[in-house]
Parts: structure tokens; C-alpha cells; sequence
């Protein structure tokens, strides 16, 4: 993005703040201020995922965990989650350090995931991270709608194993409603997931900052 194009989504998350701290809904207080500010799709992407109402953004921020909180504690990935912002960094994708202070990337990948080399190298980088911190037993969850899930959560199984690391990861229908009841920390940059969660922690994001050479991170905070 252009510095003109970071300018305009300083003044656009201002706007979208403080619209969504008055009670607006999420996507009427996107379509104003993306309307106002003359926002292309993926400007549009960096605002839905970046800017929040102050009061919901210092609350999600107060409760995230650091990486250093998982050793010795299990941990709940939320998979395709993590895996797919891992992947979006690597690729050089877009990325924001979004308000509530998780690190998004905005690529809607979803739908159309599917392992790939870079999932490998994504797997890689989550697995080195959790074994750094000295997480105690993993649990990665994966969307089972999606492409080749189950073979994606054997290769994990796998990666689990020969790191040493007791854990399991299997695809089921809805990760976010096990990892809602999950008793240990939990990964995802999934705002619904975090706020689910007793004890949230940004996977994704921890590793991201520390990347070298670290990605680019579109900001919208007015300072930057």
C-alpha cells in the first residue's frame, strides 16, 4: 500500500472506532467509513480485521497471554487459523497489527485452503515456537470442511511426534466450540475464539515478530 493509502486507513479506523464505540454495527460502520474515505476491497479487509471499539480492544489486549505462559500448560491451536496467518507472512501477504493487539492477515483464504510446501514450513515455525516455550500436551484442531483436513492433521500428528511433544491433532466440525471448552491456553487470532477463550493467546502473532526479516505490518493506529 501507497503511504496515501496508509493515511487514508489511519482516518478510516478513527472514524470506524468511533462509530462501533457508539453501538454501530460492524459491517454499517465498514461501509461508511470505507465509503467516506474511498477504501479499495482489500483496504476495505485491513479495517474489518483491524479496527475495533476502543473499550473491546484494551479488554482483548489485557487478557492475551504471551508465548512464555504456555510452557508446561496445554494448548488448543486453533489450526487452520494459525496456520493460514503463518502462511500469509511467509508469502508476504498483507498483515495488520490489529487494535486488540493480534496480528490478522486479511487473504479470506478460508474456503479455498489447502496444504500446500508453505503449510509445511508454517507447520514448521508453530511446532519450533511450541517446543521453544515448552508447552506441555498440544491439541490442534482443523476445520474438517476443508481441503484434505485429514491428511493435513496426520502430517501434524507426525510433526507433533517427531518433535517429542505429546498432543493430538484431528479435524472436527467446529474447532471454535471445543476450544471454547478447552481447559488450557488457547491459539487464534479469531477475535470470536479469543474472546471464548479463559486463556487467549496469539500463536500466530508471537511468531510473526519474530521473524527475521520481520513482515511488513500495516498499523492504524495514528502514531505509526
Amino acid at each position: 500500500m501507497s503511504p496515501l493509502d496508509q493515511t487514508a486507513l489511519r482516518q478510516a479506523a478513527r472514524d470506524m472506532r468511533y462509530l462501533l464505540a457508539r453501538g454501530y454495527p460492524r459491517e454499517l460502520g465498514l461501509k461508511l467509513t470505507g465509503d467516506r474515505w474511498g477504501l479499495d476491497a482489500p483496504a476495505r479487509e485491513v479495517l474489518r480485521r483491524g479496527a475495533f471499539a476502543p473499550r473491546e480492544a484494551e479488554a482483548r489486549r489485557a487478557r492475551l497471554l504471551p508465548l512464555s505462559a504456555a510452557a508446561g500448560q496445554a494448548v488448543g491451536v486453533d489450526g487452520h487459523n494459525v496456520l493460514i496467518t503463518l502462511e500469509s507472512a511467509l508469502s508476504g501477504a498483507v498483515l495488520v497489527a490489529a487494535d486488540d493487539g493480534v496480528i490478522r492477515d486479511i487473504g479470506q483464504r478460508g474456503r479455498h485452503f489447502g496444504p500446500s510446501q508453505a503449510t509445511q514450513q508454517a507447520a514448521g515455525l508453530m511446532m519450533d515456537a511450541l517446543a521453544g516455550a515448552g508447552a506441555g500436551e498440544v491439541l490442534i484442531l482443523l476445520d474438517a470442511p476443508l481441503s484434505k483436513s485429514g491428511e493435513l492433521a496426520a502430517g501434524l500428528r507426525a510433526m507433533l511426534a517427531r518433535a517429542g511433544m505429546a498432543g493430538q491433532a484431528r479435524a472436527v466440525a467446529a474447532p471454535d466450540r471445543e476450544l471454547a471448552a478447552f481447559g488450557g491456553l488457547v491459539a487464534s487470532g479469531d477475535s470470536m475464539v479469543i474472546d471464548a477463550a479463559a486463556r487467549p493467546l496469539d500463536l500466530a502473532g508471537s511468531i510473526i515478530r519474530n521473524l527475521e526479516p520481520r513482515p511488513f505490518l500495516t498499523s492504524l493506529e495514528e502514531t505509526a
